[in-house]
């Protein structure tokens, strides 16, 4: 998978000297080694920083902060080597466990269709539908989920399409997102760019902003037409994958489209395709906003831009223990099921975790509402002091 040849696939890389708030600052997107001479200290933050082409990439490429060596706690290589270990037993539980919830729901709505009951089942259906699909995709594209190859494979192709991202690019943007984690300019993945925008970000808890677009993306790609942003990421050798993959999407989505017309009902269009994607967005969005939201840019510390939250056994399987994300960005190459035990590994290396969801949106509401006022606030957590 596309992750073994990752820069941080393995953390066996020399310690990095501790970062702490003490210390002199790594470079930010408020520092004059970021802004570049002269910009700073009147240099003002905008979303236009963040374009792939004409943003602030090369004020990151400047301060040394692109293809970067980040800070990593200190694992012992066989303990390392034993929590990289993959299997497909958890995986494959968990998996039919989610599907069997998604089947179950949608004989539900099948059978309250046309009631009053039929948006409740919607509702239920669309959340478990596209919901966890957000944490099964990021964890096959990683190629941890399972150890047999083809059921990573199959899982990732099928989690793209329950949560409407094109394989091939989501797959390459998501390593840039690790390789340059939230350097302005850089990460094509960063959730609320600044300065924020509220009413963006409320559309996009339901895909009525994204979806469509993606959706255009699709066509776009299936006309064999590839964004200029995506090219910068996205191997040279990798853009014919995207036309194919886009023109089977097409062809499932105007078989869907067939299929209400044949029946003259609209059930196809809300078991599959951009409805309960739309409908289901919501609950990856509350748990993914969690990872980064209100946290520094531009700095080479995951501990810092990454949030590990402590969840309800319900929430670890719906997120697939995503919300051990220090653990996870500083060693990706760490199935899902042993996140826990690296945490118990590096956690006196690292910040305190939030002790539930609702402790971490009581830092990230604040934050992000002063954000959209001013984009160059940002939470600091607090890092041990090396002794």
């Amino acid at each position: 998978m596309f992750f073994i040849t990752h820069p941080l696939a393995f953390g066996f890389s020399i310690r990095h000297p501790l970062k702490t708030t003490r210390d002199k600052p790594m470079p930010t997107a408020e520092s004059t080694a970021y802004a570049g001479p002269g910009t700073a200290p009147n240099w003002t933050r905008t979303q236009d920083d963040y374009h792939l082409i004409s943003g602030a990439g090369v004020r990151a490429q400047a301060a040394g902060l692109v293809n970067a060596n980040w800070y990593k706690c200190a694992v012992p290589r066989a303990r390392m080597k034993q929590l990289m270990q993959r299997e497909d037993a958890q995986a494959l539980r968990d998996t039919l466990l989610w599907y069997a919830l998604i089947v179950a729901a949608g004989a539900v709505l099948v059978a309250t269709w046309g009631t009053a009951w039929a948006w409740l089942a919607f509702f239920v259906y669309a959340t478990l539908y596209t919901g966890p699909a957000d944490s099964r995709w990021h964890e096959a594209g990683h190629g941890t989920a399972f150890k047999t190859r083809w059921m990573n494979d199959a899982l990732y192709q099928a989690a793209c399409f329950q949560v409407l991202r094109r394989p091939s690019v989501w797959k390459w943007s998501h390593a840039r997102h690790h390789t340059d984690t939230l350097v302005t300019g850089r990460d094509p993945e960063v959730a609320i760019p600044l300065p924020a925008d509220l009413f963006n970000t409320f559309l996009n808890v339901f895909s009525l902003q994204s979806g469509p677009r993606e959706l255009w993306r699709v066509l776009r790609n299936a006309a064999g037409i590839l964004g200029e942003e995506e090219k910068t990421f996205v191997p040279e050798m990798e853009w014919p994958q995207m036309v194919k993959e886009a023109r089977v999407w097409v062809l499932l989505y105007a078989l869907l489209i067939g299929s209400a017309i044949v029946l003259h009902s609209g059930l196809p269009l809300a078991l599959f395709g951009l409805l309960p994607v739309m409908g289901g967005t919501w609950l990856y969005t509350f748990f993914g906003l969690t990872q980064h939201a209100g946290l520094p840019e531009n700095v080479l510390d995951h501990r810092q831009n990454c949030r590990t939250v402590l969840m309800n056994p319900v929430f670890r399987f719906l997120y697939w223990n995503m919300n051990y994300h220090v653990e996870h960005h500083m060693f990706p190459m760490v199935p899902f099921h042993a996140l826990p035990q690296l945490h118990a590994a590096i956690q006196d290396d690292c910040p305190p975790p939030y002790p539930s969801t609702l402790a971490a949106y009581r830092e990230i509401i604040p934050a992000v509402l002063r954000q959209a006022r001013d984009p160059h606030y940002y939470v600091v957590r607090p890092i041990p002091i090396q002794h």
